[in-house]
């Protein structure tokens, strides 16, 4: 198991409860033991939740597992699947399941330049806490679900905050045009300043930032600035390997990828999907709890096991105090049509639909109702 995280950790589940009794080695690159990282952005990072609650393995678990953390993998062997790490040690293995996951990007010219922050992590969670708490000015570049989490958690905490977004809409991408506006002026309802439609050029300061700038010539001042402009798969480990790479490990519908004996599951694995015909790597929690379950049954099997369909991607949000859930793809939708509520009151249940088909849907505010929607969503093809 290469990869610590929740993917790692509910594959490894799936292989014992799916009867695999032999020896389990999990590698994880960070020292922490498997955590839930959602919390990072919202209630971690305001103080309402400690370290101890992130904790991702039930008391008393035992997987019987062989834990390898602070190892880093640096290459897998195309013939005999020994994993080779940073430290010089090798795993060798019957059968492989990739968990890496994606990193964080950053921002070119911002590296030790202090006040300047990613989250990714549990330790890009902590630093990042600790200057929040000192309060002051926050510019967020990024205007996607991490940077708007962390957007409304510092305004909570009493920051001034600004959240700089490169697209003319937040969102765009993930809800489409209209609703990733009705969403993002979530910032605006509660006073936090949004500009869109402009990109960033650079940061200025000499040891600590103190300003950002804008490609049409602004600078914002800044105490503490957040990247959250997306992240890239970890796989760059896997070249050379036989395992093909495409937006990250290139997969089937269950897991398998173009090594015999490997499979790959959570944010770095490009998963087909039948139901849209082409892969799509998803990057949410559901999908890293879900998904090995099959990946795992396929490698025990052998790749002997017709592939189920994935259930359609969910996600969900709590920003200023309004729970935002999303199952589908609204990319392929031609049109998206209000079912219950009113966007401008940021409670809405939103339908996207293709030729009449229902295909994504959107909630803010509406549990009960979403959930109902998404079964739909999830009947068989």
């Amino acid at each position: 198991m290469v990869g610590a995280s929740l993917a790692g950790l509910s594959a490894a589940r799936s292989l014992r409860k799916q009867g695999y009794d032999g020896r389990l080695v999990v590698i994880g690159d960070e020292l922490h033991r498997p955590y839930d990282r959602p919390p990072l952005s919202k209630e971690f990072l305001a103080g309402t939740v400690g370290e101890a609650e992130l904790a991702l393995e039930a008391d008393g678990e035992d997987l019987r597992a062989e834990w390898l953390l602070g190892s880093r993998a640096t290459g897998l062997g195309r013939a005999d699947r020994a994993v080779r790490l940073a430290d010089g040690r090798e795993v060798r293995a019957d059968g492989v399941v990739i968990a890496t996951g994606a990193a964080a990007r950053t921002l070119p010219g911002s590296e030790g330049l202090a006040g300047v922050h990613a989250l990714r992590t549990l330790d890009d969670a902590r630093a990042l806490r600790d200057e929040l708490a000192r309060g002051g000015r926050l510019v967020v570049i990024g205007g996607g679900f991490i940077g708007a989490e962390v957007a409304s958690t510092a305004y909570a905490l009493g920051l001034e905050v600004t959240v700089v977004e490169v697209a003319a809409t937040p969102l765009a991408g993930p809800l489409g045009e209209a609703m990733g506006g009705v969403v993002s002026a979530l910032h605006a309802d509660h006073g936090v300043r949004l500009l869109c439609g402009v990109a960033v050029k650079g940061l200025s300061g000499e040891t600590r930032v103190d300003a950002v700038l804008l490609e049409d010539g602004r600078s914002i001042p800044a105490d503490i600035v957040v990247v959250g402009v997306g992240a890239r798969p970890c796989v760059e480990w896997l070249e050379g390997s036989g395992v093909l790479l495409d937006n990250g490990v290139k997969c089937g519908a269950d897991g398998r990828t173009s090594l015999a004996g490997v499979v790959a599951v959570g944010d770095c694995a490009n998963w087909y999907d039948p139901r849209a015909g082409a892969h799509r790597r998803v990057e949410h929690w559901t999908g890293a709890r879900e998904r090995p379950d099959a990946a795992v049954a396929a490698l025990l099997a052998g790749g002997a096991v017709e592939p189920g369909v994935p259930r359609p991607p969910y996600f969900w949000s709590d920003q200023y105090g309004v729970k935002i859930q999303f199952a589908g793809h609204a990319a392929g939708a031609d049109s998206v049509t209000v079912e219950e509520g009113a966007a401008g009151d940021r409670n809405v249940l939103a339908v996207y639909r293709r030729a009449g088909q229902p295909v994504a849907v959107l909630g803010m505010n509406q549990p009960r109702l979403f959930t109902r929607w998404r079964k739909q969503l999830g009947a068989p093809l």
